[in-house]
């Protein structure tokens, strides 16, 4: 076992948190790596965030109550998490609870979003996922959707000006670089001296007290404009501590199903075409009312709708605004777009985890620990920012990067003895941990939360919702979610 005020990772978020440190005893984190055949400390790292975050909610629960309460995590079940798809089940018909089958368009997508060798002797990795991305790196590629043919069409190039043509094109792709290459890129230097999470003050305003409440995030109205993983993760973790989170999408965005599934625990869903004007003033009229706006579009994309950071503010004085994205708060790649395997690809993990799992060649880690990851830093930022909101008041801007994620796994160092680690928690370990659910999705059974807190238990209090099956507007405040 081992005290979290000694790990260098939760250090450092107390570090973001500016706080006097927790009280011996407070946080407790049990276990250690390796639990991925990786030789990355990602349980250690994603235990030490989840066990930031109790500390940030027990926060905001000390306001309430003037109480503080006991956090806990374990590390394997904190490395569950990077990768719940592992856990969800069905009840078919015989009665009995099985794995849902991936989708064939994920199945491809992993077989092409692989780093490729280049025509200067160096790799790159284009990103696949969604159709309208996937057809302009096929553009720019002049190739089909096949391994083959990428890779052809890969090796034709240079990295660097494969890079270049890929975000030009708008597309989504990088060239993988070891750590040191990272580190000494403008992009990477510019997020080294930046916090792993960034709270930034972005206007002034009057304190505002939290609204009552019997959990942490009570009443607190939460819009989630995010997709795929790690924005949904934030979403789903501040409903775990019971806001009232309303995600906000429409039907022509594309989307993957098991994503919807896993990471919309506790939310409910509506949908608002922004490119409709009624459409749009309505998100408006729900940002008045809100605490915290959740953007995961590409840098940019809502201020051309009216929804900046600056707009954001002065429709709601005091609010949280929360914006997820690969590369980070600047930099010369901060307007690209990217996912979780090209954060791997260019800040040096799929260098490292390639070259020390003896690969041969860059690999990618065995989860999306990247995602799962900025999406708690994304949820730690709110709630900080909340905190101080409550304490001094004004309107804040919270920004996590996919990039900074994977920047602070590798400040954490390496395991060794990875080779035979589980990956997968037992059915023992899973049972106790196991949430049912009578969901949009059929009869589910899924990972829970594994976030302890004594007084206030981390839990989902609605079901993953249909997309789009509320209405929307917030739920009275007097009914909430208890």
């Amino acid at each position: 076992m081992i005290q979290a005020d000694r790990s260098d990772a939760f250090s450092e978020l107390m570090v973001v948190r500016a706080m006097p440190a927790p009280k011996a005893g407070e946080v407790t984190v049990t276990g250690s790596d390796p639990f991925y055949r990786t030789p990355f400390r990602v349980g250690e790292t994603a235990a030490a965030v989840l066990a930031a975050t109790g500390v940030a909610a027990n926060d905001l629960w000390e306001l309430r109550t003037n109480r503080r309460q006991t956090v806990s995590v374990a590390v394997p079940e904190a490395a569950a998490t990077l990768r719940v798809v592992d856990y969800t089940r069905k009840r078919e018909a015989d009665g009995q609870y099985r794995r849902p089958p991936v989708s064939d368009s994920m199945k491809h997508m992993a077989t092409v979003t692989q780093p490729w060798p280049t025509a200067d002797g160096r790799w790159f990795l284009p990103h696949f996922n969604l159709p309208h991305l996937e057809r302009r790196v096929l553009d720019v590629l002049g190739c089909e959707s096949t391994p083959a043919s990428v890779s052809a069409a890969v090796a034709r190039w240079n990295a660097d000006a494969l890079e270049t043509a890929i975000a030009e094109a708008r597309a989504c792709g990088g060239m993988v670089r070891t750590r040191e290459e990272w580190l000494a890129h403008p992009q990477g230097a510019y997020l080294a001296n930046r916090p792993v999470v960034e709270v930034t003050k972005v206007a002034e305003g009057l304190p505002e007290p939290l609204p009552p409440g019997n959990r942490p995030l009570s009443e607190v109205r939460v819009l989630d404009l995010t997709r795929i993983l790690a924005g949904p993760t934030a979403g789903r973790t501040l409903a775990e501590h019971g806001a009232d989170v309303l995600m906000v999408t429409a039907p022509h965005l594309p989307q993957v199903p098991e994503y919807v599934r896993d990471l919309s625990h506790g939310k409910r869903s509506c949908f608002l075409d922004l490119r409709q004007a009624d459409q749009a003033s309505r998100l408006a009229v729900l940002t008045r009312e809100a605490d915290v706006f959740v953007n995961g579009y590409r840098p940019g994309q809502l201020g051309q709708h009216g929804f900046g950071v600056e707009e954001l503010s002065s429709l709601r004085p005091g609010l949280i605004t929360v914006s997820v994205s690969c590369f980070g708060s600047g930099g010369p790649f901060a307007t690209r777009t990217g996912w979780e395997q090209v954060a791997q690809s260019v800040s040096g993990i799929a260098h490292t985890h390639g070259q020390m799992t003896g690969a041969g060649r860059p690999k990618l880690a065995p989860a999306p620990i990247c995602d799962y990851l900025t999406g708690y830093l994304a949820a730690f930022g709110t709630m900080l920012a909340l905190g101080r909101r409550a304490r001094e008041g004004g309107s804040y801007h919270v920004q996590a990067s996919l990039c900074q994620s994977a920047m602070f796994y590798q400040r954490q160092g390496l395991v060794d003895g990875f080779e035979d680690a589980p990956e997968q928690l037992t059915g023992t370990e899973l049972e106790p941990l196991c949430v049912r659910e009578d969901s949009s999705y059929g009869d589910l059974l899924t990972l829970g939360p594994v976030l302890r807190l004594s007084e206030t238990p981390c839990r989902w209090a609605l079901p993953t919702p249909k997309l789009g099956a509320d209405q929307p507007e917030w739920l009275a405040r007097e009914a909430g979610l208890g």
